[in-house]
């Protein structure tokens, strides 16, 4: 994958040297899923309505989360413009599940079964991609943490809908070239930027919605919603961020602003360390939506 003379290279802020490293890598994951999502269109696979398409809905899911990925990397995006974009991407998921005619309703423990009625298209479905596309974004900064866990959270979406629908082949071309891409951000030898966070943020948010996995999702990405939660609350309260410091190959942080942040809290980690831990944070709900859907399909 030759990278050195297309791509913008940026420092590395947590090695020694800080060494450039190719940014932006995360535009070739949405030009292969795109590619791939196309292929599945013509061949038919995935196009369940003559009205609407899977491959294609999801297809132009992850290009809008790429643009808007590419318009912050270009014009560094305020807040309230990032928090706010996906929604338009919410207006091709909405006609899908439109006209699927998809379940409106979701199963909680200890609650029952909470039917949003028409509600679940016009607020839910916008409320899912906002949030999932954003609380995505948020946890990064480190090789790897942005790339593996939500790699995680798809592989943990593709096998609950594996076990009721074949909508885990729309997943399949793309996951398997970001875990490429993955192995390369771990190494340190890439980043995939925001056009690969928005990116796959889009993915894990659309890929829900369509493949009826709304729990599922609910449960795996709890650590997303903590971690951007924790940094809102502060943000507003105290007008403070998250900050993180850089020693002898080790990062502590003297404050509990955000899920990194509580993890380093007088606690000296290399990086490897720390997206290790967050990792198997991630993992760790994402293996109990899993176990739940499963034991839910069995009951039912």
């Amino acid at each position: 994958m030759v990278t050195t003379n297309v791509f913008p290279k940026v420092p590395d802020q947590h090695k020694n040297g800080k060494p450039l490293i190719p940014n932006g890598l995360g535009v070739l994951y949405v030009l292969f899923a795109a590619v791939y999502l196309f292929l599945l269109y013509f061949l038919n696979v995935g196009s369940v309505s003559i009205g609407v398409s899977a491959p294609l809905t999801l297809a132009v899911c992850i290009l809008f989360g790429g643009f808007m990925g590419l318009l912050d990397d270009w014009m560094d995006l305020k807040w309230r413009y990032k928090a706010f974009m996906p929604l338009i991407a919410a207006l091709p998921l909405i006609y899908f599940a439109m006209d699927m005619h998809a379940r409106t309703s979701i199963t909680l423990p200890f609650f029952g079964v909470i039917d949003f009625g028409i509600w679940y298209f016009y607020l839910i479905i916008p409320l899912i991609v906002m949030i999932v596309t954003n609380t995505v974004n948020m946890l990064g900064g480190f090789n790897g943490l942005e790339s593996f866990c939500p790699a995680i959270v798809i592989l943990g979406l593709m096998s609950i809908s594996a076990l009721t629908s074949t909508y885990y082949l729309l997943m399949l071309g793309p996951i398997i070239f970001w875990l490429i891409l993955t192995a390369l951000n771990l190494k340190g030898n890439i980043f995939v930027g925001n056009s690969g966070s928005f990116a796959i943020g889009m993915t894990i948010a659309s890929f829900a919605v369509i493949a009826d996995v709304k729990l599922s999702l609910l449960i795996s990405i709890i650590p997303y919603i903590f971690n951007s939660s924790l940094i809102l609350l502060t943000v507003f309260f105290t007008h403070k961020k998250a900050l993180i410091t850089f020693k002898d190959n080790k990062l502590e942080s003297d404050h509990k602003r955000s899920l990194v942040t509580a993890i380093t809290y007088h606690r000296p980690l290399t990086e490897r360390q720390i997206v290790a831990i967050v990792s198997i944070i991630v993992a760790a709900f994402t293996l109990l939506a899993v176990i739940f859907s499963f034991i839910s399909i069995i009951l039912v």
